[in-house]
């Protein structure tokens, strides 16, 4: 098992301006001039709020103000959504941003409604969560999608949407459940409908922060009590952990270069993304589940990081809190930008929960090969893909309630 290391805001603070983080990094030492974007602000809130557990919350109450600060600065009224790109000095530049911005946005949102101690945060939170619900409830890209499931399941879990019997809240916690079942059943209808034996995938290619999607299964399957919702999304979560361990037994993520079903499986350029968006999925898996093989595979994509990869270098640097920017055929990408410190930094905070929070999971958690199991995920492959001929997307909204 990889050490747990103290929780250090060096290189966060070091690629912090005056507006929020900095998205690029040359080696250690931030790149300005490429700017800001809501992408990373968004998950630099997300980070905040799990320090704020370890660090306390004066540590990082300005770093969360800032944050949200950013994302109401990005707000643009007439499309409901935000933009993405700001210059150093200010400047949004291009108009809305993409559908991915808009869903990390509103899940950054939905995790300051559920987690930030400041009603004053909460309030400013719910009321921009609020207007940018609408146009989030029409994205069509599922990535997009699965951020906004899981934004909405966050304001579900919210206490101060949960416990409150002011109407604006009970409005919100409303509009984010319908919002939540509504595109969860959408998602699940698509893996459904394009799902094939061998290949239990909604896309014609595996690309990017794959596990994302799986994820917002499994907790609005979970939340609803939608038990073949919670399956498929559990079925290909497991898919995922098997066609990325290595014979050695850990982590080889899909590389940049993707997998396009009956072709061949990139190796590389590996990126954090991948590593953290898969812990966080099986993270989902333990709590709806509680089966321990679901805390190996977080302590697999935890040590991806740490060494256990391909080539057994590290792509954290735990003591400044420094995550570099991937995983190269001929080495580590020594760019410590963003989005990489960012999956780090997250990682480590997860890991150290459920270490925490569940101890007596961890030793049957080890890490395993699950080449012994791979009828097993044969047969789930199959499962998925089942139902796909005669499910339309009626059909699986009905099966999803």
């Amino acid at each position: 098992m990889h050490e747990l290391h103290p929780i250090s805001r060096r290189h966060l603070d070091a690629m912090s301006g005056d507006l929020g983080i900095f998205q690029h990094a040359i080696g250690s030492r931030p790149d300005p001039a490429h700017g800001y974007c809501v992408d990373d602000v968004a998950r630099a809130l997300e980070v905040d709020l799990l320090h704020a557990r370890g660090l306390g919350w004066t540590a990082v109450a300005e770093s969360v103000r800032r944050g949200l600060r950013f994302l109401e600065e990005a707000f643009d009224a007439p499309s409901g959504r935000f933009m993405n790109f700001r210059s150093v000095g200010g400047e949004w530049i291009g108009g809305p941003g993409s559908n991915d911005s808009l869903g990390r946005a509103m899940l950054a949102l939905g995790e300051t409604i559920a987690g930030a101690p400041d009603a004053r945060i909460i309030e400013a939170a719910e009321n921009l969560f609020g207007r940018a619900l609408p146009a989030a409830g029409k994205v069509t890209s599922p990535r997009a999608q699965a951020s906004v499931v899981l934004a909405c399941a966050a304001v579900g879990r919210a206490g101060a949407v949960n416990g409150s019997s002011d109407e604006r809240d009970l409005m919100l916690g409303a509009a984010a459940s319908a919002t939540m079942r509504g595109m969860a059943t959408g998602l699940h209808a698509r893996f459904l409908d394009f799902a094939r034996p061998g290949w239990p995938w909604p896309e014609a290619t595996l690309t990017y922060e794959n596990a994302l999607l799986p994820r917002a299964l499994i907790v609005a399957g979970h939340r609803l009590g939608a038990e073949a919702m919670l399956r498929i999304g559990l079925q290909v979560l497991d898919w995922l952990i098997d066609v990325q361990t290595a014979p050695k037994g850990h982590l080889s993520p899909i590389g940049n270069g993707w997998w396009p079903r009956n072709g061949t499986k990139s190796q590389f350029d590996q990126q954090p993304i991948e590593a953290t968006a898969l812990l966080l999925a099986a993270e989902a898996a333990y709590a709806a589940t509680a089966d321990p093989r679901y805390v190996g595979a977080m302590e697999q994509a935890y040590g991806w990081f740490l060494g256990a990869n391909d080539l057994r270098r590290r792509i954290a640097d735990p003591a400044r809190g420094a995550g570099r920017d991937g995983l190269t055929a001929s080495g580590v990408n020594t760019n410590e930008g963003a989005e990489s410190t960012l999956m780090w930094l997250m990682a480590a905070e997860h890991i150290r929960a459920i270490r925490s929070q569940h101890p007596g999971a961890r030793a049957a958690g080890t890490p395993r090969r699950v080449g012994s199991t791979r009828g097993r995920f044969a047969i789930a492959a199959a499962a998925v893909a089942a139902p796909a001929a005669a499910a339309s997307p009626g059909a699986a909204a009905a099966s999803a309630r």
